[in-house]
């Protein structure tokens, strides 16, 4: 591939390729291109948990291209989506640039950079045809995968194709920005008519979330990052969480927990709760850690926030944390076989 062919934000064609490492598309051009555009002296930048070390270096990038009068001030909040945006730094500066995911809501303030990746992931989706039928017998397949890979999506698809699958995709809700879109608490986008799944992307935090979502489709994981193909297997996370519900079964006083993160609350469901409980208290959160609920006295919780606090933190918290369906199941107003997966949908 010829340097001319990479997007103009990328780091190989920057000359800066050394400070970082190679697997993102930061799109300074574009960035710059915005602050001189708004005449910006103070810009944001939120960068998610795994990537926090790489904003100094990113900071340093961008003031090189900028005038000296130009601030950047970075997040030190936690971050893990587009639903988590640092309000308090978004509202003190001219320009925020919010770093590995794709618009939840779009804000003329806001410039999304979904860090596209630069890895290969046709290698290991040759691989990953081991693990889904033969398209011959079924042909049907559904394709999802991560904003990061969304710049590869439609190459994704025509390449299944080719090799005689019919590639079932779909955008979910207006949570999603992009068809075939999956994010950690939405699988809308697998609501296709396959009964397999194939998911491009880094790790197994989607694809078993999605599977969790959809029992009935076999999900297979091609990841392009690790190198790997795997099945994901929602089996202990579903031992998990009966174990949890079953827990709190015998639970007296409740903790219900809002979350105040801009894209993570669930208010009407908080308060039905409540309501509807005299020994439910409602408790507002930012960050919602196992320290910060060990202070309240409670027997177990209800997490309206986001549901991957649940279905991953769950175990290491000192008392069962359930997600709203699951609680209506612990208090007895729904059978234990209702149990499902916790997905948000929607934005604020």
């Amino acid at each position: 591939m010829s340097q001319d062919a990479y997007s103009e934000g990328d780091l190989r064609n920057t000359g800066m390729a050394l400070r970082h490492d190679r697997e993102w598309d930061y799109e300074l051009e574009r960035i710059i291109d915005e602050i001189e555009e708004r005449d910006a002296t103070k810009v944001g930048l939120q960068f998610p948990e795994g990537l926090k070390r790489r904003g100094p270096a990113v900071a340093d990038d961008l003031r090189e291209l900028c005038d000296d009068d130009v601030t950047f001030l970075l997040s030190g909040q936690p971050c893990y989506g587009a639903c988590d945006l640092d309000t308090y730094l978004m509202r003190r500066t001219d320009v925020f640039v919010h770093f590995g995911h794709s618009p939840m809501k779009e804000s003329d303030k806001i410039i999304y950079v979904p860090l596209f990746s630069n890895v290969d992931p046709f290698p290991i989706m040759e691989e990953s045809l081991e693990e889904l039928d033969d398209p011959e017998e079924n042909p049907d397949v559904g394709l999802v995968t991560t904003a990061q890979h969304m710049n590869l999506f439609e190459d994704m698809c025509e390449w299944l194709e080719e090799r005689g699958f019919e590639v079932h995709t779909r955008r979910g809700d207006d949570r999603l920005t992009h068809e075939g879109q999956v994010l950690g608490c939405n699988y809308a986008s697998a609501d296709i008519d396959a009964d397999q799944v194939l998911y491009v992307g880094g790790g197994k935090f989607h694809p078993l979330g999605l599977a969790m979502e959809h029992p009935d489709k076999n999900v297979v994981i091609a990841d392009p990052v690790n190198n790997v193909v795997t099945i994901a297997d929602t089996e202990k996370f579903l031992k998990q969480r009966y174990g949890a519900v079953h827990r709190a079964m015998d639970a007296d006083k409740w903790g219900v927990i809002f979350c105040t993160k801009i894209g993570q609350g669930r208010w009407e469901k908080a308060q039905e709760i409540v309501e509807n409980n005299e020994n439910a208290y409602l408790i507002t959160m930012d960050e919602v850690t196992p320290d910060r609920l060990r202070n309240f006295n409670m027997d177990a919780f209800v997490n309206t926030g986001c549901p991957r606090i649940t279905t991953d933190d769950g175990p290491r918290f000192h008392k069962p944390m359930l997600t709203p369906g699951e609680y209506e199941i612990a208090v007895g107003n729904e059978p234990l076989e209702n149990l499902e997966f916790d997905t948000f949908h929607g934005t604020w």
